[in-house]
């Protein structure tokens, strides 16, 4: 997969063009059909020119290699982690047209969502639905996001009305008071000079000492621009939470959550220790990846192991800002799951460069 740098733990096999036909072959039928597949099954859905026998000697030999096992002895073969991993690394193309769709239902969907918690609610419920699985959207990391537009306005009896725009679609406002009476009179040119050099500064880099050194004629309102930084650092945060999640009813009706073990223990991971699932998919976990795919047991975190983990990163120009994922069955169709992260961060990275 070219334009794809996939995550991947395991030593790569080199397979002969039958072997990655056959293998191809029955990881799809067992992705659409949820059931053990025979060498039968795959003759009649495709036209290989390859007997039953041939097929089946194959699937064995697959077997043997960690690719394939059987669930009971009279049963068809499903895939193993180590199948899932030279199907998805091997043996799917680059979903391009399909990311492409995605991108213009995502466009289409959330263009009228202008503040970042109604694009972040949004995004996750839709990728939900393009991918079928779990949607995890973590929020852009609140150092990271950019001051926009600062406006400080005067309301009477020695206080004033504080807005601050950001570049993440974020607006937040807040009541100050105003040390001196005579700074109602001047809060036009502090608006001014402060809009010059807060402008496009992170928020992580809007340390007080900074703003009180910026001295020259606004030296006498050194702590009051101290006071006023520190309040602007606390309440740029990300929305509450930081995980946004949607689509977890759908993935509970799928057949690897029929025991209730698995149903407790990933709606426990999901809605109440969602901090522990959202440190899988940060910047940080990337590398520089484009996509990361975790399968079985490449997932830490024990609930998780049956299940795989699509992810990507979206940016503010070339920062990594947050992250997309979605968490289903290893038995999840990876090419739509694939397209649906990678349209949906695309998507993500375009807003905020918009918003430059």
């Amino acid at each position: 997969m070219n334009s794809h740098s996939f995550y991947s733990l395991h030593s790569k096999l080199t397979l002969s063009d039958r072997y990655k036909q056959i293998l191809h072959a029955t990881v799809k039928c067992y992705i659409d059909t949820a059931e053990p597949v025979g060498s039968k099954m795959i003759t009649q859905q495709y036209n290989f020119g390859l007997s039953s026998a041939t097929i089946r000697n194959a699937m064995s030999v697959l077997e043997s290699w960690g690719l394939l096992f059987q669930p009971h002895t009279s049963a068809g073969r499903i895939p193993s982690d180590s199948g899932y991993r030279v199907y998805v690394d091997e043996l799917i193309a680059p979903p391009t047209e399909l990311v492409q769709r995605m991108r213009s239902a995502l466009a289409e969907n959330l263009a009228e969502r202008r503040d970042l918690e109604s694009l972040l609610q949004g995004a996750t419920r839709l990728l939900a639905t393009l991918s079928g699985c779990v949607a995890l959207i973590t929020a852009p990391q609140s150092a990271l996001v950019c001051v926009r537009h600062l406006q400080i306005v005067h309301i009477g009896e020695g206080r004033a009305l504080v807005i601050v725009v950001t570049d993440a679609l974020q607006t937040r406002s807040f009541l100050l008071d105003l040390p001196q009476p005579e700074m109602a009179e001047q809060l036009e040119a502090l608006n001014n000079y402060l809009n010059i050099q807060l402008q496009n500064r992170m928020v992580g880099e809007l340390d007080p000492a900074v703003v009180g050194a910026m001295g020259g004629e606004y030296h006498w309102y050194a702590e009051f621009l101290r006071g006023l930084i520190a309040l602007l650092q606390r309440v740029l945060q990300p929305p509450t939470g930081q995980l946004f999640v949607s689509g977890v009813g759908e993935i509970l009706k799928q057949p690897e959550f029929a025991e209730p073990e698995r149903i407790q223990a990933i709606v426990q991971l999901l809605e109440v220790e969602r901090e522990r699932i959202g440190s899988l998919i940060t910047p940080e976990q990337h590398q520089g990846r484009q996509i990361v795919v975790r399968i079985g047991a490449d997932n830490p975190l024990e609930p998780m192991q049956f299940c795989s983990l699509v992810s990507s990163t979206y940016y503010r120009n070339e920062t990594p800002v947050g992250s997309v994922g979605v968490l289903g069955p290893t038995r999840l169709p990876y090419d739509r799951a694939i397209a649906s992260v990678q349209a949906t961060s695309d998507h993500l990275s375009q807003v905020m460069q918009s918003e430059e």
